[in-house]
């Protein structure tokens, strides 16, 4: 299973990314909105989708600003192109309104940062359904 992994804070992008590596997802990674969607398309061009995106909501827009929105703006885009994609938006404590916000708009669930093992149960879950 593939997953689109889009996060600005290199340390919590690389944790994330070695724990779904040894639980046997096949992961890219952005830093950014921008690196993410063109990540998304180019993986589509060549005939391997991801299944899954996780999404920071904080973190440089599709312009390179950094936004609070960021994540909700990659989100609508995605969806706009796989309507079916399971998208999680990751999140901070003090951005769980905001990331309800974020399933509301179509994300399936939403995960708080730093709990790496809940990660991937919760990815395993959402793709075996």
């Amino acid at each position: 299973m593939r997953i689109l992994l889009v996060d600005d804070e290199p340390l919590v992008l690389r944790s994330m990314e070695k724990t779904l590596l040894r639980a046997g997802f096949d992961v890219e990674t952005a830093g950014d909105a921008g690196g993410g969607l063109a990540l998304f398309q180019a993986a589509r061009e060549n005939g391997q989708p991801f299944h899954i995106a996780i999404l920071d909501l904080n973190m440089p827009n599709l312009d390179g600003q950094t936004s609070p929105n960021a994540g909700l703006e990659l989100t609508g885009k995605l969806r706009e192109l796989d309507a079916d994609l399971p998208i999680v938006v990751l999140t901070a404590y003090d951005e769980v309104a905001r990331a309800k916000e974020a399933v509301a708009r179509g994300a399936r669930a939403y995960f708080v940062k730093g709990r790496e093992a809940g990660l991937v149960d919760l990815a395993k879950s959402i793709l075996t359904k």
